[in-house]
């Protein structure tokens, strides 16, 4: 697999988010759980992750990503970062987004929240999961 944009959206209503999305891009959700929907679409090349936040306004920006193939992209990715002088966190087998990931955070200048990440194994789908462990804006360097 080749690299992919991750948009993070928040959502009011899983179900109907879902329904739109199946149409705008004419697929399913390739993972659904309670309060979480993902679309991992080749064509456009993009990962479509919905965060149902009743908190939040409907279609605002959770935060956004960059999907890779491998731990060694991410470790790549995270010293380049760093080098380039630029505050990072790296989170390394952590389960997020019900995924177990390694994965590298960095801040935009805007205050947006950027992951660099791999899916290393699928999570317990019967797990609960906070909103707040990653997939949200409380998660990142500076949050």
């Amino acid at each position: 697999m080749g690299s992919r944009v991750q948009l993070a959206l928040n959502v009011a209503d899983l179900d109907v988010a879902i329904d739109f999305y199946s149409r705008l891009f004419g697929a399913q959700p390739s993972k659904v759980r309670l309060g979480y929907a993902n679309f991992g679409l080749d064509d456009p090349p993009l990962k479509l992750v919905l965060i149902e936040d009743q908190r939040s306004a409907p279609g605002s920006l959770n935060h956004l990503g960059v999907e890779v193939g491998t731990s060694d992209e991410v470790s790549v990715t995270s010293a380049r970062l760093a080098g380039a002088g630029l505050t990072t966190t790296e989170q390394f087998a952590t389960t997020c987004c019900h995924a177990v990931q390694d994965k590298v955070w960095v801040g935009g200048p805007g205050g947006e929240q950027w992951e660099i990440y791999t899916v290393l194994a699928d999570a317990d789908a019967d797990a609960p999961q906070p909103p707040s462990a990653c997939c949200s804006r409380a998660a990142g360097p500076g949050r």
